[in-house]
Formats: structure tokens, sequence, C-alpha cells
């Protein structure tokens, strides 16, 4: 894999962010049946395009044809996993379909993801660099059931989100209760 080419596309703050969910998905994909390996590259590439310009994400996302609606419009911050996924495929030759999709759907979660899909959100969201309030509380969650501690995350988020009063993207929402429904005993 090219590491030199993801040091230069990210700060030194973002690529050790990179590096550390790669480590923790690498960590939790044993537990539920998925390859270790898979889920480092995933975590090494989910932010590849994450500090692009909002400007460039839109143009991206015309030359790879995706699809956006009003709300990347206004928040074009959360192009950079589906305009990630195809960097990864473009520019790193990544070819597997789930590292692809965990790439691209780790922002807005989507219902039905994949297994690596979820250990790279929720990687993502518990990594050792993050401090915010309640992920501690995640953290020990996700040692019992990775699947509740993903839920509680988009939870949080969505409580974020609605306290900031921010758009949600529905994606995060549908992808909330289609989880609630798997973890439901």
């Amino acid at each position: 894999m090219k590491l030199e080419l993801l040091k230069k596309q990210l700060s030194p703050k973002r690529y050790q962010h990179s590096l550390r969910v790669a480590e923790l998905a690498s960590c939790y994909a044993p537990r539920i049946g998925v390859d270790p390996q898979k889920a480092y590259l995933a975590g090494l590439l989910h932010d590849c395009a994450h500090e692009l310009a909002p400007e460039v994400l839109l143009q991206k996302c015309l030359e790879f044809g995706i699809v956006i609606g009003n709300i990347e419009r206004k928040n074009p911050f959360l192009l950079h996993g589906p305009v990630g996924s195809q960097l990864a495929k473009r520019d790193y030759g990544i070819e597997d379909p789930a590292v692809l999709a965990a790439i691209a759907e780790h922002t807005t979660g989507k219902p039905g993801m994949g297994k690596l899909s979820r250990i790279v959100c929720l990687a993502d969201y518990v990594e050792p660099g993050r401090t915010f309030s309640g992920v501690e509380k995640i953290r020990a969650l996700a040692e019992e059931n990775l699947d509740l501690a993903l839920l509680r995350a988009l939870e949080n988020t969505i409580a974020y989100l609605l306290a900031e009063e921010r758009l949600i993207h529905p994606l995060t929402i549908l992808t909330r209760n289609w989880l609630l429904e798997e973890v439901r005993p």
C-alpha cells in the first residue's frame, strides 16, 4: 500500500488518527469473524478524503458520479466517506467491495451495513485519541457488544446534532433504527 501517498494527503494529526482507527478495527475484527488485515486497511484509508476542501469534495462527486442531496451540499464534509472510497479504489488500487463500503459508509452509516463497515464506523468513533464526553462508556460497551456500542455511538451523534441544531443525515437515523432492530433480543 502507498503509505507515503496517504501521509502526503493527510495532516500528521489525521494520519495518526487513521493509524489508531486501523489498529482498533483490526482488534475488533476477529471477534465477529472479519479479516483483521481488511479491517486495518479500511481503517487506515477511511479518512483519505477527510481534509479535502468542500469545493473539491463536491467536484470529486461530479467526477466519480456520486449523487448528492441537499444535506451534502450544505455539509460537504459528509462526502469524505464516499469520495474516499473512490480515491481508495483509484489511487490505492483497493478493489475489495467490503473495504470500499466501509470507507464510504463510516460517516453516516447505512442500513444493512456489513460487519467491516460497522467495525470501522465504531473504531472511528472510539479510537484512543477521542476524548469527548461519554466515549469511555461506549469503549467499555464495545468490549462486550460491538453492535450495541455502535448503536449507542449513533444515538450520541444524533443527540449531539440535535443539541447543536444541525442537520442530521437521513442515513444516520435509518442506520440507528436498523441497528436497534438488529440488537434487540
